[in-house]
């Protein structure tokens, strides 16, 4: 078996990867990516990488020929992938999330891929009242990161038939601890905030509903979509991944991390414009489809998780929302520095070899996992 993974030197590849290797021993894991975040590594005993077979250095919107060679399954995870970037670079965001999405698919199905998992998420739902979401329930996207994971949904609903099998994941909000952290998640960035300054700092009301799922909870739901059969809901199924007893209000994820970090307080910005992005998530179709791989890592767990993270990488920077440690932080450097253009893409792949460097990345396109 050779398994894809698109965008697999994120926050979730690594996870990702080291679960597909246990999960599939004998199969060839094979990574793309286009390096934006290779140098941002956390706390990694190794290279992520050295857990896939073949690694591609490459932008998703210029993909490789041989990339797709034998391969029978893809995780496509790359993707601009939150709102603050989407808003940011509204045009990259639908180039690479949409248009590569889509012309990816295609080119896959053309090769005899049989498995297409997408990397969706909830956020599709928007604003919506207490009723938890469904499946079925109307998309309500409302920014350039949740449109763009409809309309790709949407278009590969279109490809996906007996020979061509299109799993669409519409996961709830990560969460959990990484060899590439991200704290520009809701409840990493609490962590960081009760690890650093001791002071939990809601940006919203705390009123708004937020699903929350861990990273290994999303490899597990991966794992389950390369294998399931189309029986099980259809050649084309767009599932909601999480848990029903996860679904939150941002003040009790702040609660929850002051429960485990006693030491700090939790301050809520009670001037704060509504945040639109509220929505609760039903996870029953999940539930029944896959009760092998249901979610296992719980709130609590992941909190502790993240704050042993921190504190074994030293962690200290009490001005991590304008650090690094931020994705939208990252691409805005590297476009600063003239590495990347209005449209993120590298304007020299001689400058992202160099931006990879930090990683040791093989930037010939491909390094075998037995040379790590």
């Amino acid at each position: 078996m050779k398994i894809l993974i698109t965008g697999n030197m994120g926050y979730i590849g690594p996870c990702v990867a080291q679960h597909l290797r246990q999960s599939y021993p004998q199969a060839t894991l094979v990574g793309l990516d286009t390096g934006y975040f290779a140098h941002c590594l956390t706390n990694a005993h190794v290279l992520p990488e050295c857990r896939v077979d073949i690694q591609y250095f490459s932008d998703i919107r210029r993909l490789p020929k041989e990339v797709l060679r034998d391969v029978d399954a893809i995780v496509h995870l790359a993707a601009i992938s939150n709102d603050p970037m989407g808003s940011t670079f509204e045009v990259a965001t639908f180039d690479i999330n949409y248009r590569a999405s889509i012309a990816l698919a295609k080119e896959a199905k053309r090769e005899g891929v049989k498995a297409f998992v997408f990397a969706s998420s909830c956020s599709m739902y928007g604003l919506a009242d207490d009723t938890p979401r469904k499946e079925s329930s109307p998309l309500n996207p409302l920014t350039a990161y949740a449109k763009s994971k409809a309309y790709t949904e949407r278009e590969l609903q279109e490809l996906a038939d007996t020979n061509f099998k299109v799993t669409s994941l519409r996961f709830a909000t990560a969460c959990g601890m990484s060899e590439r952290l991200r704290l520009d998640l809701v409840v990493n960035d609490f962590v960081a905030c009760a690890v650093t300054s001791k002071n939990i700092t809601i940006l919203s009301d705390g009123t708004p509903w937020r699903p929350l799922i861990h990273i290994k909870d999303m490899a597990r739901a991966f794992d389950w979509a390369i294998q399931r059969d189309a029986s099980d809901g259809s050649n084309f199924l767009a599932v909601n991944i999480g848990s029903n007893v996860w679904n939150y209000q941002v003040k009790e994820l702040a609660e929850a991390v002051a429960m485990v970090i006693p030491a700090a307080t939790v301050s809520v910005n009670k001037d704060a414009q509504p945040d639109k992005r509220s929505y609760r998530v039903d996870f029953g179709l999940f539930e029944k489809l896959a009760p092998d791989h249901q979610p296992q890592v719980d709130l609590i767990t992941s909190v502790r998780e993240l704050k042993e993270g921190l504190e074994a990488m030293e962690f200290n920077n009490m001005n991590f929302r304008s650090s690094t440690y931020m994705r939208l932080e990252v691409l805005t450097l590297l476009r600063d520095k003239g590495l990347l253009d209005a449209n993120l893409e590298w304007r020299d792949w001689q400058d992202a070899r160099s931006a990879a460097e930090s990683a040791r990345l093989d930037t010939n396109h491909q390094h075998r996992k037995q040379s790590c």
